[in-house]
């Protein structure tokens, strides 16, 4: 049986998946395999190359750079995270992200994204986090409205949180029938209907296949939880969630609050490690 792990997107809402993915790999707990959505790819990939603490370090340092996540950034590039600021210098020069350990680490790791042609998700398997790998990682990250589309060979792809934000039945089908599921809206929250579609459809007239998909987006979102909640009894799912005071923004640019965020992950692992020892091995 393989054990996998499912990380939601949310932006730096992913401060709290960090928190436990690095007391994951503090205490040498590891899975078969990853399935990352947005901010669950970029952040995620950092517990495949096993380097504890790089996404709280990186996004605590530069959070209040322009270049990281600002208007100034959407009004200059189109991207409001700046492409070669964001996957260029830093993992390459201001905080290197390890390529040879995620390169040789046998974990399975792919990449969710949204295929702006048709509307359906598309999850690209990432072995080495090279350029091109870091092409699918932008992609999967670069949310609609502040993010320009990202064209790789030939296709045109977004945030993969438009088609399937929680890839859970995705994993099953892949073989991995027991996962870790990390969300980082608290629960019992609902996804609404998206009051911003109408601009959608202006900004992406050219893509109507991903317009269709940001109006069923809610109804997607909350069938993949209920189906979450339904494994989860049954004991293939072991899931977490932050706490619904939690008051961190997809955009979050207060370090304080980023570290409050990472340090709920951190105490919610803790206190659960015995439960996930159990469950890997149950």
């Amino acid at each position: 049986m393989k054990l996998g792990m499912v990380l939601e997107g949310g932006g730096m809402r992913g401060m709290y998946t960090a928190g436990i993915l690095d007391v994951l790999m503090e205490n040498e707990i590891v899975v078969d395999g990853i399935v990352g959505v947005s901010a669950g790819t970029v952040f995620g990939c950092n517990y495949k190359s096993k380097q504890i603490g790089r996404t709280i370090r990186y996004n605590k340092k530069y959070c209040k750079d322009p270049r990281y996540g600002s208007m100034k950034s959407l009004l200059k590039t189109g991207d409001i995270f700046d492409k070669d600021f964001c996957y260029n210098r830093l993992p390459k020069e201001l905080d290197p992200f390890d390529y040879k350990t995620f390169t040789e680490n046998p974990m399975e790791f792919y990449a969710t994204c949204t295929d702006a042609n048709t509307g359906k998700a598309f999850y690209k398997r990432c072995y080495n986090g090279d350029d091109k790998e870091l092409e699918w990682f932008r992609a999967s990250a670069s949310m609609p409205l502040v993010s320009k589309v990202v064209e790789i060979d030939g296709g045109a792809y977004l945030d993969g949180g438009i088609a399937d934000s929680i890839p859970i039945r995705w994993m099953q089908e892949k073989g991995f029938e027991k996962n870790i599921v990390i969300l980082t809206r608290p629960e019992g929250y609902r996804k609404s209907k998206n009051r911003l579609l109408w601009l959608m459809r202006i900004a992406l007239h050219k893509y109507p296949n991903m317009i269709k998909a940001m109006k069923n987006r809610h109804i997607n979102y909350n069938e993949s939880l209920d189906e979450v909640f339904r494994l989860r009894k049954e004991g293939k799912v072991l899931l977490f969630c932050p706490d619904a005071g939690m008051d961190v923004s997809r955009t979050e640019s207060d370090p304080d609050k980023l570290e409050e965020a990472y340090r709920m992950g951190k105490k919610h692992a803790f206190a659960r490690l015995e439960e996930i020892r159990a469950f890997m091995k149950s």
